[in-house]
C-alpha cells in the first residue's frame, strides 16, 4: 500500500519559518519524481516546488530564493524549507510522487501565514 504522509505544518508569524516533510511508503522511492503543491483558501491548487529523482529543482516563481526543496532518498522523504513566509504562502500543502504513469498523493498539511 502506497503511502505519502506529510508533516510540519502549522502557524506562523510573516517573515517566519517552517519545514514540511512528506515520507513515502509502498513505493520505490529514488525512482520517484517529487513534487509539493499547494492550495490556497479558494483558489486552484498549485505547484510549489519539483525535485526530480536525480536530485534537479524547479520552482515557482512566488517562492523562489524563499524556499528550498530537497530530498534524503534513504529515509524516503522529501522537504520543503519555507522561509521569509508570507501571508500568501496560507494554503495546503500536498506531495506528489510521479514515476511515469504511477502517480500519488498525500494527505496535505495546512501552512497558515498570519500575524
Amino acid at each position: 500500500q502506497v503511502q505519502l504522509v506529510e508533516s510540519g505544518g502549522g502557524l506562523v508569524q510573516p517573515g517566519g519559518s517552517l519545514g514540511l516533510s512528506c515520507v513515502a511508503s509502498g513505493i520505490t522511492f529514488h525512482f520517484y519524481d517529487m513534487v509539493w503543491y499547494r492550495q490556497p483558501p479558494g483558489k486552484q491548487r498549485e505547484l510549489v516546488a519539483r525535485i526530480s529523482s536525480g536530485g534537479g529543482t524547479n520552482y515557482a516563481d512566488s517562492v523562489k530564493g524563499r524556499f528550498t526543496i530537497s530530498r534524503d532518498n534513504d529515509k524516503n522523504t522529501v522537504y520543503l524549507q519555507m522561509n521569509s513566509l508570507k501571508p500568501e504562502d496560507t494554503a495546503d500543502y500536498s506531495c506528489r510522487a510521479n514515476w511515469g504513469i504511477n502517480v500519488h498523493w498525500g494527505q496535505g498539511t495546512q501552512v497558515t501565514v498570519s500575524s
